[in-house]
């Protein structure tokens, strides 16, 4: 079991920095700038994500703590070696590549990447928790358009909406959404952002990965390692988190699944 879970989720998420932010690794953008006399616009973006992560991870802890990370997959070897290892130099590549292949890019690049990560944090629901028209913006923002502004917004709007609801559901901020009533005695969202994905939030946090590797540009596939080793991980999560929730919900999972149809992108997958 998780035995120390606010510390353990601290180590988590600030290591994922260390080894682009903090002085003892030398940072990368102290590099660039010792070495370049400036810290390049790409270089800021990759640091001011990682910092936003963290930072959005540490004020929205509780949140944490209810993630299959902590409630079902426990402390282990996996957690210690991604904590330790893995995290800190995988998340941290972006800005490795940068300090040694400088890449510039415009201001309308830049726009669209700040976009893709987090311009707008909190999308206004109406008395049916889907927002006029969020399934509209889902489609055609985060599916066709250049400028996908919903990470961020995805990412934990869709986390907080779900934490609220199982602390209490009669909360104001989701008093309005729609659930389905199991056996068991809870109930499953069918509403809001969990009524356009049964894992929307996984969309979320991917689309946020592809704005910490974008700014590299595409002159190397090596940058976006995280975000296709990211992919896959999501993928093989929901596919391990679906296979225990039908175990744990039976026939109402069948009923769940049939209301919210998409498995991680809405009306993609």
């Amino acid at each position: 079991m998780w035995g120390g879970g606010q510390q353990g989720s601290r180590q988590y998420v600030t290591r994922s920095t260390l080894p682009s932010l903090s002085r003892p690794l030398r940072p990368s953008p102290r590099r660039q700038y010792v070495t370049t006399g400036a810290v390049s616009a790409p270089m800021a973006l990759v640091c001011a994500f990682h910092f936003v992560y963290v930072f959005d991870a540490l004020a929205c802890e509780p949140a944490i703590l209810t993630t299959m990370d902590i409630t079902t997959d426990g402390f282990g070897f996996l957690l210690v070696f991604g904590d330790l290892v893995w995290v800190p130099f995988t998340y941290s590549l972006q800005a490795r590549f940068l300090l040694e292949h400088p890449v510039e890019l415009s201001w309308a690049a830049i726009a669209a990447i700040l976009a893709l990560q987090c311009l707008v944090r909190r999308v206004a629901l109406n008395k049916r928790g889907v927002a006029p028209p969020v399934r509209a913006v889902l489609t055609w923002h985060a599916l066709i358009s250049p400028l996908p502004h919903k990470g961020y917004t995805i990412f934990r709007g869709a986390n907080s909406q779900k934490d609220t609801f199982r602390r209490d559901p009669s909360h104001p901020s989701v008093a309005h959404l729609t659930s389905l009533p199991t056996a068991r005695g809870t109930r499953l969202i069918t509403s809001g952002y969990w009524g356009l994905a049964r894992h929307v939030n996984y969309f979320g946090d991917w689309l946020m990965a592809w704005a910490w590797c974008l700014p590299c540009g595409t002159a190397s596939i090596i940058p976006y390692f995280y975000v296709v080793y990211f992919g896959v991980l999501l993928a093989h999560r929901e596919r391990r988190d679906e296979e225990a929730c039908r175990a744990k919900y039976g026939a109402d999972w069948d009923r769940y699944t049939a209301l919210v149809r998409y498995r991680i992108i809405p009306y993609v997958y």
